[in-house]
């Protein structure tokens, strides 16, 4: 039996055991005279105790014995290892926390991808409200790392593996890769959302669309496709691929905003995108029937510590996991949840994410 099962096992039994004491205490407080009552009231049991004393008794050493059982396994398995400290959470009405365990094949992932901030300036920040909402009710990997700077590097790396050696952020025609890339792998079962992008697969700077920040287009494997799963976020979403790569626009993803550069309005700005388009996702029909896991990351903040949070509906509110990921996990994670069998480049010894959150 898996480690994740035995603890959850266990964990029912300890709700079970606590549950049944608790009945016993509210049943012994009951006055016995008034449900039975006695016709020898002055019959006595042992020396001058009556018999409904000793029936007290009785109950009050099952109600010790069934505590102390109770809280001697849970002190023992978790000195061994074998339960989490954190509290089992009951099933929620909220995203995550709706399933008992993952389901057996995932048929959809998603990822939200946003800019340059790292992990301190966003978790915990008042400044992002929804977001640290969204943490609290899922969960967040509190040891996560880019792998590059600037940005171009860690969206080749998230969806192939490797840098591919680039160090810039300059366009597709500077850097066309051949790469395998989580796109190729697909088969065409992917779509990329692309907020203010003029056209499909654009390949050039417009407004507040920087291509830099769409990985697909700088694939040339994958031109063909592109042309028609590369497209402007537009709504209502169309999350049917299996694989969806959403990329805001250069002022709702926290890069930079004409109506406010500094660092706390670049936060909020992101933050109330969030608030208004990951409920979208929340309530589509793939998320809504089990099979769809969320993840919401950044690029990086100068190749350092950055937030991501991971979103199913098998992963328990509040769940924190301080192992060590970075953008080759998340790329590893995804090929593993969509049953691909191949991983690319460093994807293939970097940490899985699944266990830590339970999807």
């Amino acid at each position: 039996m898996k480690l994740r099962s035995v603890r959850t096992h266990f964990t029912h039994y300890v709700q079970k055991s606590l549950l049944q004491v608790e009945s016993v205490a509210r049943d012994s407080v009951v006055d016995d005279s008034k449900v039975h009552p006695d016709p020898h009231p002055r019959r006595r049991v042992g020396r001058g105790r009556a018999a409904s004393d000793f029936g007290k008794d009785q109950r009050g050493l099952l109600i010790s014995a069934s505590a102390f059982g109770a809280c001697f396994m849970v002190a023992t398995l978790l000195g061994a290892g074998w339960v989490d400290v954190a509290p089992a959470h009951p099933l929620s009405a909220g995203p995550c926390g709706t399933a008992s365990k993952p389901p057996a094949k995932y048929k959809h992932v998603v990822w939200i991808v946003m800019e340059n901030k790292s992990y301190s300036a966003v978790i915990g920040s008042t400044t992002a409200p929804y977001i640290n909402r969204l943490a609290k009710a899922c969960g967040v990997a509190t040891n996560f790392y880019a792998e590059s700077h600037p940005s171009l590097p860690n969206y080749i790396a998230m969806t192939s593996g490797s840098t591919q050696g680039i160090t810039d952020d300059m366009g597709p025609s500077a850097h066309p890769l051949r790469a395998p890339n989580i796109f190729s792998q697909l088969q065409g079962n992917w779509r990329a959302l692309q907020e203010s992008m003029p056209s499909r697969c654009a390949r050039r700077d417009s407004g507040l669309y920087a291509v830099r920040h769409n990985p697909a287009v700088y694939y040339t494997n994958i031109s063909r496709q592109c042309a028609s799963r590369d497209i402007p976020l537009t709504y209502p979403l169309n999350l049917s691929a299996r694989f969806t790569f959403v990329t805001p626009n250069l002022c709702n993803d926290m890069h930079s905003c004409p109506t406010g550069p500094d660092l706390t309005t670049q936060i909020r700005t992101g933050d109330n995108w969030l608030s208004r388009f990951l409920p979208k996702v929340l309530a589509s029909r793939q998320y809504k029937s089990g099979s769809t896991a969320v993840f919401l990351t950044w690029d990086e903040d100068h190749g350092g510590h950055i937030p991501t949070l991971v979103i199913a509906p098998s992963t328990s509110p509040g769940t924190k996991s301080n192992t060590k990921f970075d953008h080759y996990s998340l790329l590893r994670t995804t090929e593993q949840i969509l049953g691909i069998k191949t991983y690319l480049g460093s994807a293939s010894s970097a940490r899985s994410m699944r266990s830590a959150f339970h999807f």
